[in-house]
């Protein structure tokens, strides 16, 4: 008993599905993925903590048709483990810690009143507009691309990038997809190699150049593959995420008209992450056995997979109160979107900061917005989200 990871009305909502599953355990082998699935809030917080439990790389084969995709995430953060790992997060976090988030913050408001502006006048010449296009998809690009220093000549390059080597992550992909995740892949890590150059000889006020710059308490330093692989992860991670939940969360507000109409700036930190909540942009993700692990009674041999499923630990009545009910005051909310343990994600401070600015300059400039058709739903499971949000202007 699982479900069709293939199947539109599993996409369309997946959450009957993952009721179900819990009803019947929490944790279950997937057949067609080929990997054990937690379901219950518990299950999935003991996957993503058990130290056992590890981000262990296999480099995609054939290895010489994959060299820079590989490449990657074989020295990336999100795929490594102690020590690695460690020294990894230490080095980027020193980084991160100079002050870029609230550096960004009044910059990101500008930029998201900006695009809403934007997508107003569109509504006003057209009759409707898509959030995800005006707003949901420029706006994170922009803040990451500003966040590394890339020049703005540039930031074009930076989404179909993104969108290309993201879909690696899916199970199944065609042939010709993949060759096309390893295009983009091999364009970027290119493209960084070229800007990190520059930014030693010349470093801004950027997190690149404090990259560059960083060292740790014993002198160590960032390769170069690691400050490529660190740049890729922060815009495929901050950019997928955040698209997905601008456009997840407002389509959840048009439909539950008293949730929008009752959002306000002090209701906005929890709306964020109740949005984040109700409908996950990251539904699943995978840990490999160190050594045999027992989760809530499935055993886990070394070397096999189990994934959290994060939309489904959402959803937990054993942990959130009516969790089908979107409530955007809920003060207890217990999500993993973000993750949890030592690879909880480094990016979320900014995240949320994008989110609150997109969807509180969309309150205050089109308080009226409503659905203007429905939206377009991308055909992937593991990043949930919508090729489209057409919106009008109701008022």
């Amino acid at each position: 008993m699982t479900f069709d990871q293939r199947d539109p009305a599993f996409i369309a909502d997946p959450y009957p599905a993952f009721a179900a599953l819990r009803e019947a355990g929490e944790v279950h082998h997937h057949e067609q993925m080929g990997v054990a699935v937690a379901v219950s809030h518990a299950a999935c917080s003991a996957v993503l903590r058990h130290r056992s439990l590890g981000r262990i790389w296999s480099d995609v084969k054939p290895v010489e048709q994959f060299m820079a995709f590989n490449l990657l995430h074989r020295n990336s953060l999100l795929e490594n483990e102690p020590p690695t790992h460690t020294r990894l997060r230490r080095l980027v976090a020193a980084a991160f810690g100079r002050g870029h988030v609230e550096r960004l913050r009044p910059w990101v408001a500008d930029l998201a009143d900006k695009l809403v502006d934007e997508l107003v006048a569109k509504i006003e010449d057209n009759g409707q507009a898509d959030l995800l296009a005006h707003v949901a998809a420029p706006l994170p690009v922009e803040v990451i691309a500003e966040l590394l220093g890339v020049p703005g000549e540039d930031r074009y390059l930076l989404q179909p990038w993104s969108n290309a080597i993201v879909k690696m992550y899916e199970y199944g992909l065609p042939a010709d997809q993949q060759a096309l995740a390893e295009r983009a892949a091999t364009e970027f890590v290119a493209y960084l190699r070229e800007l990190i150059a520059l930014r030693r000889v010349s470093p801004g006020n950027d997190l690149v150049s404090d990259l560059v710059a960083v060292t740790d308490t014993d002198g160590a330093r960032l390769t170069e593959d690691e400050l490529v692989a660190t740049a890729v992860l922060l815009l495929m991670a901050g950019h997928e995420a955040t698209v997905n939940v601008i456009g997840n969360g407002v389509y959840a507000l048009m439909q539950h008209r008293s949730q929008w109409e009752r959002l306000s700036a002090e209701l906005m930190p929890t709306a964020v992450e109740e949005l984040i909540r109700y409908d996950s942009p990251l539904q699943l993700f995978e840990r490999t056995a160190t050594e045999r692990v027992e989760i809530a009674g499935h055993v886990v041999e070394p070397g096999e997979k189990i994934a959290a499923l994060l939309g489904a630990a959402a959803r937990d009545p054993l942990v959130f109160e009516n969790p089908d009910v979107l409530d955007i005051g809920r003060e207890k909310n217990q999500h993993l979107g973000f993750g949890m343990g030592i690879h909880y994600c480094l990016g979320a401070p900014l995240a949320r900061i994008e989110v609150e600015a997109a969807l509180s300059s969309l309150h205050r400039k089109l308080p009226g917005a409503v659905l203007a058709e429905e939206p377009n739903r991308r055909a992937e499971f593991v990043i949930r989200g919508l090729h489209s949000l057409p919106l009008g202007n109701g008022a």
